[in-house]
């Protein structure tokens, strides 16, 4: 190994997140340029990016974008619309509006390219019945703080919402529709990537209400008549989805795939733990120490050092006040449960540059830990109790900051073993 275990885990989680710009990604799944009536749509928090490579290949084109704040991208004919990620806010719901009012009237013959990536739950929401935007804001972060898969929270979002599941799709027909997705959900499975605007889905407002139920979620009577009245949500093979066709540019496979690479090029054996886990962070984290301090235990002097990589999409059950996010929270709990173990460094950040709510990436943990949290006296056991992550590797100068990335493929995780 040439470079310090950490320059070298920060270059391979650079490698994953460079794997899914869309600028490399969008250009290779493009369909030959319309010639007829063309608009391009789309939300998330790779989106802009999206409409800047979409441009780029095409030439300036008619749309609108909702993207995060912080990811817009200069594009010439397609607006981009910044609005608040991970809770829904008046301008996401007002672009939203603005994007519904572009599809009217589309025929048979016109085409439609959607940008869909991860973060568009939030900031694509035309909230259905009389929701308000309060009791909206209330049930995502009811959600989000709830500790449920991300397969769960979007199927409850998607029975409250006139566009999740299918509905932006069936707006747009009978016009040809074309979906171009960065997947950020374990699985790939484009019916949960962005509550599946484009897609159809065969969930019920009852699996909503039992999945609110089962997580101790309580709902205001709006969302509850709601979720009493029948489903706007398309199921699959809806005829109003027969005119769209729904493709994934990116995902985490591919991103891990090329951090391998990097990696096996620098002389050290790679383990991928898989794309697409999922599972309390800190629960997770315990997991991949116990492995981690097995995999060193095997190893000899002279042995090349070993990777164990992997990616999807942790939770994080909130039981403290603290300032946290999912990989940052992993992080924490790994450094608990390894202990200062010399010859074992980790890296766990979000690929789109956002750990949970906070404008930071995730965090890097190495022997010297929580060495260095005594040394600043800051009770680490004390902190993931908390839900304080963010703020401990803050305090330790251990955070990784990468600003935007303009990308979305969810968790990357890597820790390398060295032996002793």
């Amino acid at each position: 190994m040439k470079i310090s275990p950490d320059a070298l885990l920060k270059r391979l989680f650079d490698v994953a997140v460079a794997a899914a710009d869309p600028m490399v990604c969008v250009p290779k799944h493009l369909p030959e340029k319309p010639s007829g009536r063309l608009l391009v749509i789309g939300a998330g928090k790779a989106s802009a990016r999206m409409a800047e490579a979409l441009e780029a290949a095409w030439g300036p084109v008619d749309g609108l974008v909702i993207t995060r704040d912080g990811y817009a991208r200069p594009c010439t004919g397609i607006e981009i619309i910044e609005a608040s990620h991970p809770v829904p806010d008046q301008r996401g719901l007002d672009a939203t509006a603005r994007l519904l009012e572009l599809l009217e009237g589309l025929e048979d013959g016109d085409r439609v390219i959607a940008l869909i990536s991860g973060g568009a739950s939030a900031l694509l929401e035309n909230p259905a019945g009389e929701i308000s935007l309060e009791d909206l804001r209330k049930l995502n972060e009811d959600l989000l703080s709830s500790g449920a898969p991300i397969d769960q929270m979007n199927t409850v979002r998607k029975h409250v919402s006139r566009v999740k599941g299918g509905q932006l799709a069936a707006a747009a027909y009978p016009a040809h529709m074309t979906s171009l997705i960065v997947s950020d959900v374990a699985g790939d499975d484009p019916a949960f990537i962005a509550s599946g605007p484009t897609v159809g889905d065969n969930t019920s407002s009852e699996d909503a209400k039992s999945i609110l139920a089962s997580n101790e979620i309580k709902i205001p009577k709006s969302i509850e008549e709601v979720l009493m009245a029948p489903t706007g949500v398309l199921p699959v093979g809806a005829p109003k989805l027969s005119q769209t066709e729904n493709i994934i540019v990116a995902a985490p496979s591919l991103s891990l795939k090329a951090a391998s690479e990097l990696a096996e090029a620098e002389g050290i054996a790679v383990t991928l733990l898989g794309d697409a886990i999922e599972g309390e962070a800190r629960d997770l984290a315990q997991e991949h120490a116990s492995l981690a301090l097995k995999v060193q235990a095997e190893l000899s002097p002279g042995d090349k050092p070993r990777l164990l990589l992997s990616g999807g999409e942790c939770t994080v059950t909130r039981r403290g006040d603290g300032i946290g996010g999912p990989n940052a929270e992993y992080a924490l709990a790994l450094a608990l449960a390894l202990n200062n173990q010399p010859g074992i460094y980790a890296i766990a950040c979000d690929t789109d540059g956002v750990d949970g709510a906070a404008d930071v990436a995730g965090a890097r943990v190495s022997p010297q830990t929580l060495s260095k949290a005594s040394e600043n006296g800051v009770n680490a056991a004390a902190m993931l109790a908390a839900n304080d992550s963010h703020s401990f590797f803050d305090l330790i100068g251990d955070q990784i900051v990468t600003g935007p990335t303009l990308t979305n493929v969810n968790d990357f995780r890597a820790i390398l073993i060295e032996s002793v």
